[in-house]
């Protein structure tokens, strides 16, 4: 948590501002998605450079035109949100576990992206996510998942993506995109502030005609064989 303290002090004068931009940008009927996300985004931005983090962005020219799609990334750590905070232009929010939702500040974050919180213990709490999630898409949201339900601990490493992850997708038909990250775990999850370079790489999207026969197991197989063969031709 070095980078972090290092972010703040270098960031110090501006901290009570945007906390208070924080606080007052929380009534979500007042201030709109767009302005609430171009926000997160300027700090984020400012906070990766305190923090020597330089984000690598490849592929954004695979985005979807067309709002409405759901990122399938790996999950490497805390940095990860960082990383698409910077690069992606349009806003999205993001299916996160319920734990995170008990620390008081990115609770306020949550209230911002208007997040969704996932107990995946809870079958018929997680549906309910689904379900808001499949309406906000076809509603022209996009959204982030870590199929993969939990963080690395392996650096580069990848764990098994989860099928159920994708039903939202399937049911929305619409555009799955996958995201390779590279060497996000290095910013927040390694005792260091030394000048570390994260690799964001958005992939070719399934559009619902390219996935429409195959089963969520089957579409999270792919996705997972996709970032994989991102990660092994670019890790460094």
């Amino acid at each position: 948590m070095k980078r972090i303290l290092l972010m703040i002090l270098r960031l110090i004068v501006f901290v009570p501002y945007w906390f208070y931009k924080i606080i007052k940008y929380q009534n979500v009927t007042k201030y709109n998605e767009i302005t609430r996300y171009a926000f997160l985004r300027h700090v984020t931005t400012k906070a990766n450079k305190a923090g020597n983090v330089k984000i690598e962005c490849h592929g954004t020219d695979n985005l979807p035109k067309e709002n409405g799609y759901i990122m399938f990334p790996n999950h490497q750590g805390l940095f990860d949100s960082l990383a698409f905070f910077e690069t992606h232009e349009r806003p999205f929010s993001i299916v996160l576990k319920k734990e995170l939702n008990k620390n008081f500040f990115l609770k306020r974050i949550i209230i911002l992206l208007q997040a969704q919180i996932i107990d995946r213990e809870d079958i018929r709490q997680s549906m309910k996510v689904i379900m808001k999630m499949t309406e906000e898409v076809k509603e022209g949201r996009n959204y982030i998942i870590f199929a993969e339900g939990t963080r690395t601990r392996e650096k580069n490493k990848i764990l098994e993506f989860k099928g159920g992850s994708f039903k939202s997708a399937i049911n929305a038909k619409c555009p799955i995109v996958p995201v390779a990250l590279l060497d996000s775990y290095k910013a927040f999850d390694t005792n260091s502030i030394k000048k570390v370079t994260v690799q964001i790489h958005y992939l070719k999207p399934l559009y619902y005609e390219d996935y429409q026969n195959m089963t969520s197991k089957e579409i999270a197989n792919y996705v997972q064989s996709e970032i994989k063969s991102t990660i092994e031709k670019n890790e460094r």
